[in-house]
């Protein structure tokens, strides 16, 4: 960010008669100078050994002051004042933010000041890879903090290394002294920054959630009729209302393609779908390309509905109801501490293993 022009202007000609006065002082520059303009034209090499003086001897800030040969006014006179709170050395020009730059101080401890560019952008000087060490004086000006306008910067490239250390001085200068926009340095910490309220999302409606769950069904509709039979698609259609009806409903985050796939594949898998011996059959990536999904995402889906209702090979929960007679799971009860086919069982045995929900019906009366 930058200074506003006209503070600028008023930036360097405070600054560039004060220097003027150094050198009139400390006779820093040999050569005759008649008015601060002259001072201002020399090379950048000669005007920082001025500086370097002057970051030697602040104290010629009150002379100045007393004697003011420019006929400043009040304010612009407090303003050179304040220059008696510099920070001279060096610093590592560390992150680019919105409101300023953030110079990282070369101590021990690290501080980190927030600074703004004079007329050109800092990135003019360094380019846009960060950080940069550079050995420059800032200043306060107006309740901000600049750069007096001299800068030298150092031709270093900085490792892995010694960039987390930076980025570790970065944290420690922050939560120290927070980040410091103006000077002097205020003694008190960085007020704690409040706690982020934590927006509670709202619940989806009812309409959303049967919208979702209608094109699921949709699609699983179509492909049973298309490639299975009505007992998959009574499964399936089965399985994604009980998907619906958690809480969250996870039917409402990613792909309907990819849902439908992996409920298919998930009450296939608990019926051997991809057995060849069996009628129907049909592969997992065949069930994602003609739902319309990658192999991936049905697989992902898959996944999450066997962790969300444990569901697996030969569950009798899922097992299509033309093989239940076929599947042990179902049958295969623990009865005074022994497991054992219920199908052999007494048909008292039976009767409580059904009135208790165990089994799906009672084998004697079939037979």
């Amino acid at each position: 960010m930058l200074l506003e022009p006209q503070d600028v202007e008023l930036f360097f000609r405070l600054h560039r008669t004060l220097m003027f006065f150094v050198n009139q002082r400390l006779k820093v520059i040999p050569n005759q100078l008649d008015t601060p303009e002259e001072f201002a034209a020399l090379s950048p090499d000669v005007r920082v050994k001025v500086r370097d003086a002057f970051s030697a001897n602040v104290d010629l800030i009150q002379a100045f002051v007393d004697e003011n040969p420019a006929h400043f006014s009040e304010g612009e006179l407090d303003i050179i004042r304040s220059w008696r709170h510099l920070v001279t050395g060096r610093f590592y020009v560390f992150r680019e933010l919105k409101k300023y730059t953030v110079f990282l101080s070369a101590t021990d401890p690290a501080i980190a000041y927030g600074v703004l560019a004079l007329s050109q952008p800092f990135e003019d000087f360094f380019g846009p890879y960060l950080p940069v060490m550079t050995q420059t004086v800032l200043l306060p000006f107006k309740g901000v903090i600049v750069y007096d306008g001299l800068m030298s910067s150092y031709n270093i490239s900085f490792g892995p290394g010694i960039r987390r250390n930076l980025n570790e001085d970065y944290k420690e200068a922050k939560a120290r002294l927070g980040i410091v926009t103006s000077l002097p340095i205020s003694d008190k910490p960085p007020p704690p920054k409040a706690p982020k309220a934590k927006s509670i999302p709202k619940p989806p409606s009812r309409e959303v959630k049967d919208k979702a769950l209608g094109v699921i069904r949709g699609l699983i509709d179509q492909f049973c009729r298309e490639h299975l039979n009505e007992e998959y698609a009574v499964l399936c259609r089965r399985m994604a209302e009980k998907l619906a009806r958690k809480r969250p409903s996870p039917l409402l985050h990613g792909s309907p393609n990819a849902w439908a796939s992996g409920i298919v594949r998930a009450v296939g898998g608990a019926n051997f779908l991809h057995d060849k011996s069996q009628t129907p059959y049909m592969r997992s990536t065949d069930i994602d390309h003609y739902l319309g999904t990658s192999p991936s995402s049905g697989a992902a889906k898959l996944a999450a509905i066997r962790k969300m209702l444990k569901v697996h090979q030969l569950d009798p929960n899922w097992t299509l109801p033309s093989r239940l007679d076929d599947n042990p799971m179902v049958w295969m009860l623990k009865v005074n501490g022994f497991m054992m086919d219920v199908r052999h069982a007494p048909r008292e045995v039976q009767e409580i293993a059904f009135n208790k929900g165990l089994i799906p019906y009672i084998p004697a009366d079939r037979q």
